[in-house]
C-alpha cells in the first residue's frame, strides 16, 4: 500500500489528461442521486446507500514533466446515505505499471488533492482507505466498457437500450467527471467488488460512461 501522497504533488503544477471512464453504482436505473426532481445528490439512493466504482483509463496525460500515458486508475466510493450528507469513504487503486512519481501523481489527481474534477468530491469524503498498486485492466469493445483487478474487481457496462440510431443515450447531467457528455448505461451480470471489508454486487444496476478531458487550469 502507498502510505501517503508526496507533498511534492501540488495543485499549482499544470497538468492535463484525456481518456475514458465508466462506473456502475448500486442504484437501480436511473440513479436518483444524479437524476431526480430534487437537487443533485439530495435524493436518497435506491438502496439507501451508494457503492460506486469509478474506473479510468488515461490515454494521454502529463503532470509537469511526469507522463501518465496508458495508465489505469480505480476509485471506490461508499456513501452511507444521501450523498449530499457526506461521510463518504474512498479507496484508490493505481496501475501497478506506474513508477513512484506516476503513482503519487495519479493518487493526487484522482483523489482530488491536485485540483481538477475529482476535487469536487473532497468535501464529502471523511474516510480515506488509502492507495494500493494493482494490475488494472481496462477494455473498450464497441460500446462495452469493462475492467478487472483479479480477486478484487470485475466490472462491465453497456449502454441502456434506446431507439436512437447511435445506440447510446447521451446526457449532460453535470457529473463532475464529464459534465457535458455522458452515456446512460447498465451493469452486466457478475459485476462485483471485494476489498476493505466490503463486498458489492452491482449487477444490472445503474451505469455511466464517457470520454474525459481533464485539466487543473481554468
Amino acid at each position: 500500500m502507498v502510505d501517503q501522497v508526496s507533498s511534492q504533488v501540488s495543485s499549482q503544477v499544470s497538468w492535463h489528461l484525456s481518456g475514458d471512464y465508466f462506473e456502475n453504482c448500486s442504484c437501480s436505473i436511473v440513479c436518483p442521486c444524479l437524476v431526480s426532481a430534487g437537487a443533485p445528490l439530495t435524493a436518497r439512493p435506491t438502496e439507501g446507500f451508494c457503492n460506486v466504482p469509478l474506473i479510468f483509463h488515461v490515454e494521454s496525460g502529463r503532470y509537469g514533466d511526469v507522463a501518465l500515458d496508458g495508465l489505469n486508475v480505480l476509485v471506490i466510493l461508499h456513501a452511507p446515505g444521501i450523498m449530499a450528507d457526506g461521510n463518504w469513504s474512498q479507496a484508490t487503486y493505481v496501475d501497478e505499471r506506474a513508477d513512484d512519481r506516476q503513482t503519487e501523481t495519479l493518487a493526487a489527481i484522482f483523489g482530488g488533492t491536485a485540483g481538477g474534477p475529482m476535487a469536487a468530491f473532497g468535501p464529502l469524503i471523511s474516510k480515506n482507505l488509502g492507495v494500493k498498486k494493482a494490475p488494472i485492466t481496462f477494455r473498450i469493445d464497441g460500446k462495452t466498457r469493462s475492467a478487472e483487478i483479479p480477486g478484487i474487481l470485475h466490472m462491465s457496462v453497456d449502454p441502456l437500450p434506446t431507439m436512437h440510431p447511435s445506440g447510446e443515450m447521451w446526457a449532460n447531467i453535470g457529473h463532475p467527471v464529464s459534465p457535458d457528455r455522458m452515456v446512460m448505461a447498465v451493469g452486466a451480470a457478475g459485476n462485483t467488488y471485494s476489498d476493505h471489508g466490503m463486498r458489492w454486487d452491482n449487477s444490472g444496476r445503474n451505469g455511466l460512461y464517457a470520454p474525459i478531458q481533464w485539466s487543473n487550469q481554468a
